[in-house]
């Protein structure tokens, strides 16, 4: 039940004459998730490409009342699935003011909870818990028990406290997210003897502190994510672990490139407009989301470690930066990213990739991420252009002609520049019939990384130049 800040029940009498009851955090998800069904509200937003496959099995997970993992490659949004889930809590839940685990007033479950109430009884305080601070996450590599479960505290022991009472306990990530939400990330990194810690939380909701018992009935929602790879390899996870997580929801890559382009746009959070203006064609979107869908069915990259969206996030915005700099050292009016600015996508591509080092033939980096460049122009050429007239602008270049662009060269010059290859200049207009000079060089090299994708014409690069020649 929502009440305004101003009205806020203080005393637990207050809170019991305002008609509150205590609801479990995962009656709480139920509840809240089917009002917004109802209502027909936005769910996840800001998520791309879910509608049908991954958002479906979160909603049923969460009704059936389930703690979840999501499975998937690296830059699925799994972290932000698992945070989007905090907006289905309540604004706000009442709790014993001065409890370590934010102690229901109903029902307290720590010792000192209980004696705040039987001390007080209905005047005791009672303070607001706002559902942004109910969310808690923690990387799996490197955590230790005491940092999920607790440890015993040796100040407490050293001022006075018994070791056998709940007081001298130091309390962990999960008894601290009693009433709200734990989320790990990377599960299968957890080490063995903290995966049989999660035992007792996720079944009985009770744990063990250096063998002192706290019967602690915690009300608690965990979440996890992993990379199938690891999940699924032998004794990465001990099954017992395994068994007692309730849903397992599966994500993925973008099914189709418009979607991947959506995203891509969505989080590189680039503004085009301003001093300097930048127009990226459509074309060269999709080539920039080509390259990763390449990039993910290329042979010489490993398929199970995944290829993520930051990749085509990184080399958008590396793609339209070039064009920036561009614009502004040449003075022109607007920038348009041409094939030659992805000359610089190495430096935003390495070390995204883990390449397949059980593959025959072994490639660098750097020529994979060529090979995956060339793979996309055509992909996308193909999609734009006629395949008619493509034989003779190859046979001009036969004939030892010989054309140079780049990063850094002048819009204008391009037209002077394709006078030997009239049918290159026309070609260029099946692209986009504009007359803008940026948007014609963008074209111009369209056409001719399409020829050399098709092998009708080679290239050369150097120091942001590129030569086109037979």
């Amino acid at each position: 039940m929502e009440t305004r800040i101003n009205q806020q029940p203080k005393t637990l009498s207050e809170l019991k004459a305002s008609g509150w009851r205590s609801k479990s955090v995962k009656q709480e998800l139920h509840d809240n998730l089917l009002r917004k069904l109802a209502d027909k509200d936005e769910l996840f937003p800001g998520i791309v490409g879910y509608n049908d496959t991954v958002i479906p099995e979160i909603i049923i997970a969460i009704l059936a009342k389930h703690d979840l993992l999501f499975m998937g490659e690296k830059g699925q949004a799994k972290s932000r699935l698992m945070r989007a889930l905090v907006d289905l809590l309540d604004p706000e839940v009442p709790y014993i003011a001065g409890t370590e685990l934010h102690d229901d007033p109903l029902n307290p479950i720590t010792t000192k909870g209980r004696g705040i109430v039987e001390s007080n009884g209905d005047n005791a305080p009672i303070s607001w818990w706002p559902r942004e601070q109910r969310y808690a996450e923690r990387l799996a590599p490197g955590t230790k028990f005491a940092d999920l479960i607790g440890e015993i505290d040796p100040a407490k022991l050293a001022g006075g406290t018994s070791m056998s009472a709940e007081g001298s306990l130091h309390f962990g990530l999960i008894p601290r997210m009693n009433r709200g939400i734990f989320a790990l990330n990377e599960l299968p990194e957890l080490d063995e003897l903290v995966q049989v810690g999660l035992f007792n939380i996720l079944e009985e909701r009770d744990v063990q502190i250096r063998g002192y018992p706290i019967r602690f009935d915690l009300d608690v929602v965990i979440l996890f994510s992993a990379n199938p790879a690891t999940y699924n390899r032998s004794g990465k996870v001990i099954p017992q672990l395994k068994d007692r997580i309730g849903s397992i929801v599966r994500t993925h890559y973008p099914q189709q490139r418009e979607l991947g382009i959506e995203i891509m746009e969505q989080e590189a959070g680039i503004c085009l407009d301003g001093e300097y203006p930048v127009h990226v064609p459509l074309f060269m979107k999709e080539i920039c989301e080509q390259i990763t869908i390449e990039a993910r069915k290329s042979d010489y990259i490993d398929a199970q470690s995944g290829v993520s969206a930051r990749f085509s996030i990184a080399n958008y915005r590396t793609m339209i930066a070039s064009a920036r700099r561009r614009v502004v050292v040449l003075s022109e009016s607007r920038a348009i990213p041409r094939i030659s600015d992805l000359g610089h996508l190495a430096s935003s591509s390495m070390g995204k990739l883990e390449l397949d080092l059980m593959s025959s033939h072994q490639m660098t980096e750097q020529q994979i991420i060529d090979s995956v460049q060339v793979e996309a122009v055509r992909k996308v050429f193909d999609e734009y252009a006629d395949k008619h007239g493509l034989e003779e602008i190859g046979e001009i270049f036969g004939k030892g002609v010989k054309i140079e662009v780049g990063d850094m060269l002048p819009s204008s010059a391009y037209a002077d520049r394709l006078q030997r290859v009239p049918p290159a200049w026309e070609k260029a207009f099946e692209i986009n019939p504009s007359d803008d000079p940026a948007m014609r060089a963008s074209c111009v090299e369209f056409v001719l990384a399409g020829l050399h994708a098709h092998e009708l014409i080679s290239r050369s690069t150097r120091h942001g130049s590129v030569s086109y020649t037979t």
